[in-house]
Formats: structure tokens, C-alpha cells, sequence
């Protein structure tokens, strides 16, 4: 009996396998738009995709970021700026959009624009740090897709959004967690909502990888620090403080520079017949983050509270 299931799955795998493999037809004449192109998984998709003939259409931030990106790849690559957190901003990109594609129809939608500071202990922060990082991650991924769904649509299309581990599993906090979290409810209600249109929607899941952003988590909790209240400095401690940091520091170091491991997926997202819902890249997404979030809660809880600094003021 166990031969036979084991068979069975073997079979599963294979069939699965095959399937991925499979790449959507015409890929060179898709148009994908991507936000967040000045750097990080962004960039490099923008040049992964252009390289492989895509049309892509980046949106950077900036008009610096534009101009290196437009340096670095082919003619077919266009920019433009994109704040995604200006309503304004996201409306005339959406008119520039339509201006490149005419009836042809959105294929890909890649939301990647993100940003993960300022972040710290809850009571470090304001209302305004967690407001922040949600109108950008989670508001700004919703104001993009709004605009943008209709032309995916047209083009029986793909959506891409890049969530995280984070989203799974809440390790520190600030507005982090709380947009991605509600950037995963978002995208699969999306799912289900656009399935019947033959529009796919898929969910990016990266663990730790060494962006821009990542790499100025140590210093960016030096800057929360400084204006914190003194009561509540207090209450925490200069040493809580130093190991907090040295906490942040040490997940840096480990993380990944193999930026292309969140990119592969989704340029698969994009171009494969057969895209999957949900994509964890990097090796502690896969073997830590993603399995510890069905973890008993006590249990997580333990191992959290092993790892945190003690406050001065503890009980």
C-alpha cells in the first residue's frame, strides 16, 4: 500500500513538474509592469525580464533610478516615476501604461514597490511610522492594482505580489508585518475574485535577502532610539537596546545575497503555463519562516521570547 502511494506521488511530482516547465507563448510580445525599479528585486527583474525580451515598462521612484536602469538594458525597456503611495502618481502612470500597450492588454503586473523602515519594538514607534510603511506596502500595492486590474484583465494577465515571510510570521515589530499580512489577504481574495476572468494571481513569499533596505535596518534603529521618550527608555534599557541591535545586525549578516532566487520566481509567476499561487524563496523561508507559522502559537512564542533581548524593567 505504501509503494503505491509513494508511486502515486512520485507521479503527482513529475506531472507538476512538467506542467511548470511549460512557458506562456509570445513572451516577446508581453507587457509587464513592474514598481519599484530603482533598486533591489525590482531592478534586477527589470533587467532579468528585458534580457529574456519582454516589454517591460519599471516604475522607479526616482528620476536616478530611471535614468541607470534605462542605462543597463535594451531600447524596449521604457520608465517611468511612480510614488505608489500618491494616488495622483499611480493615476498617470496608469495613463502612461495604457499609452505604451494600446488594445494589447496588460500581461503582467508585478507589485514590488516596498519599503520596511522605520521598524523597532511597537512602543519605540508612532502612529505615523506604522501609517508609513502600510500606505507604501499595502494601500499603495492596493492603489496600483485598482488602476492597473482592468488592463490585466483584457489580457487574461498575470498579478504579481511581492509579500514575505513576514506576512506569515510576525518577528518584530512596527508597520512591517501588519502591511504584509494584509498584503496576503489582499492577494488571495484578488485571486479568487479574478479567477473566473482567467486572470492569475500570485503571492511572493522571500525570506531574508540583502537589499538596500535591509542593510540600513541597524542604523535606522539607532535613529528610533534617539527620539524615543525617556520613561520608556527606561523601561527598556540601554543594554536592551545594544542587543536589539546586535539581533538586527546578526540577521543581516545571514541573510541572502542571492537576490535572484526572489526574481526566478517571478519571472516563473510570469512566463509558466502553469504559475504557482504561493512562492517562498530563499532557504529559511522555506525550512523556518513558513513551517514555524503552523507551529503551535506557545511554541513559537518560546523560542521568540529565547531569542529577544530581556527589558530592564522585566518581570
Amino acid at each position: 500500500m505504501w509503494l503505491y502511494l509513494a508511486a502515486l506521488l512520485g507521479l503527482y511530482f513529475l506531472h507538476r513538474w512538467y506542467q511548470e516547465r511549460q512557458t506562456v507563448e509570445n513572451l516577446t510580445e508581453k507587457y509587464v509592469f513592474i514598481t519599484g525599479c530603482d533598486s533591489g528585486f525590482g531592478n534586477l527583474l527589470a533587467r532579468q525580464l528585458d534580457a529574456r525580451g519582454l516589454r517591460v515598462l519599471a516604475a522607479c521612484l526616482t528620476q536616478k533610478g530611471a535614468e541607470q536602469l534605462g542605462k543597463a538594458t535594451s531600447e524596449r525597456l521604457k520608465t517611468t516615476i511612480l510614488d505608489v503611495s500618491s494616488t495622483e502618481s499611480v493615476a498617470a502612470a496608469t495613463e502612461w501604461v495604457k499609452g505604451c500597450i494600446g488594445s494589447k492588454g496588460l500581461w503582467g503586473l508585478v507589485n514590488n514597490a516596498g519599503t520596511a523602515l522605520p521598524s523597532g519594538p511597537n512602543e519605540w514607534l508612532t502612529k505615523d511610522d506604522f501609517a508609513k510603511l502600510i500606505n507604501v506596502n499595502l494601500l499603495g500595492m492596493i492603489d496600483v492594482t485598482l488602476h492597473m486590474v482592468p488592463l490585466v484583465r483584457r489580457a487574461r494577465g498575470r498579478v504579481v505580489n511581492v509579500c514575505s515571510t513576514m506576512g506569515r510570521l510576525a518577528c518584530f515589530g512596527g508597520g512591517y508585518c501588519p502591511s504584509k499580512f494584509g498584503a496576503e489577504a489582499f492577494s488571495d481574495s484578488l485571486r479568487r475574485e479574478l479567477h473566473p476572468f482567467g486572470v492569475q494571481v500570485s503571492i511572493i513569499e522571500p525570506g531574508g535577502f540583502q537589499t538596500n533596505i535591509f542593510t540600513q535596518a541597524v542604523e535606522n534603529l539607532k535613529k528610533v532610539w534617539n527620539r524615543v521618550p525617556s520613561d520608556i527608555k527606561e523601561v527598556y534599557g540601554e543594554q536592551y537596546f545594544e542587543n536589539y541591535c546586535k539581533i538586527a545586525q546578526c540577521a543581516v549578516n545571514i541573510a541572502s545575497r542571492k537576490l535572484h532566487l526572489v526574481t526566478d520566481c517571478m519571472e516563473h509567476a510570469l512566463t509558466s503555463c502553469s504559475p504557482r499561487t504561493r512562492y517562498s524563496a530563499g532557504w529559511d523561508a522555506k525550512f523556518l519562516y513558513i513551517p514555524a507559522s503552523y507551529f503551535p502559537t506557545s511554541i513559537v512564542d518560546f523560542v521568540a521570547s529565547c531569542i529577544q533581548p530581556k527589558p530592564a524593567q522585566a518581570v
